[in-house]
């Protein structure tokens, strides 16, 4: 059910910025066999899935330090995250997949109603490489003209300079833009960027979405199509909410 807070001025829109894990794709079992697999290696017993989905959303770095229960030791951590990571590379693709209705919203919102292209891009905290590869593997690519991963800048999200760098690179407005993800930390970025966002009661972080006020909130990928098209129709004139605001 789409939950419409605050009117997104569709017609207006001409950058969609995605989070990856949670949103685009359920990466669940493959980060979830990997941490295990990395814990075999290190004598420590496997955790449930449940668990290890409340750690993603921040980076490989912070999923291992969580895995690991947050010890003050960065040898070991930084140890276990080259271990974590060469695992999932080779694994990254086993049980991935794209959510159900995710491609038929890309299509419907790759172009205005008067034909107008509008630009995609994904930006995740998970490292870039893997993220190009699971992108390109799953079909998501071709519809993407940036894909940016947690190690593409020098900061991550929620700090707003990827999202920021995505608007300039585009060349649109910060209140041309639409951040769409399943976490707080992309309701956060998009806020602190002072775009529109839409926040994904699915994902594997939707715990933690309605934490931060979005202008939207969805139970399904199929619902990011039905909301821009509602506001199109009203050809809304509405401004984003900014972090001022909040």
């Amino acid at each position: 059910m789409l939950h419409l807070l605050n009117p997104i001025p569709a017609h207006r829109i001409r950058l969609i910025v995605f989070d990856l894990d949670g949103t685009l794709i359920d990466s669940r079992q493959d980060l979830t066999n990997s941490i295990n697999a990395m814990l075999a290696e290190f004598g420590r017993q496997p955790l449930p899935e449940e668990i290890i989905a409340t750690y993603i959303g921040d980076g490989a770095t912070m999923l291992v330090r969580r895995a690991l229960g947050d010890p003050d030791d960065e040898p070991l951590v930084n140890d276990a995250l080259e271990h974590f990571l060469a695992h999932y590379r080779q694994h990254k693709l086993d049980h991935t997949y794209v959510y159900p209705g995710v491609f038929a919203s890309l299509d419907a919102m790759r172009t205005l109603s008067d034909g107008t292209p509008r630009r995609m891009a994904v930006l995740t905290n998970k490292p870039v490489r893997p993220s190009v590869d699971i992108c390109e593997g799953l079909g998501l690519a071709p519809y993407m003209f940036r894909i940016y991963g947690g190690n593409s800048f020098a900061t991550k999200k929620p700090d707003p300079h990827g999202l920021n760098s995505l608007i300039g690179e585009a060349g649109v407005s910060s209140d041309e833009t639409l951040m769409i993800g399943d976490s707080s930390v992309d309701i956060l970025t998009a806020r602190r960027a002072g775009t529109w966002v839409i926040g994904c009661k699915f994902g594997l972080s939707s715990h933690t979405v309605e934490s931060i006020p979005s202008d939207c909130l969805v139970d399904t990928a199929a619902e990011w199509a039905d909301a821009l098209s509602l506001e199109d129709q009203k050809k809304s004139t509405s401004e984003p909410l900014s972090a001022s605001r909040l």
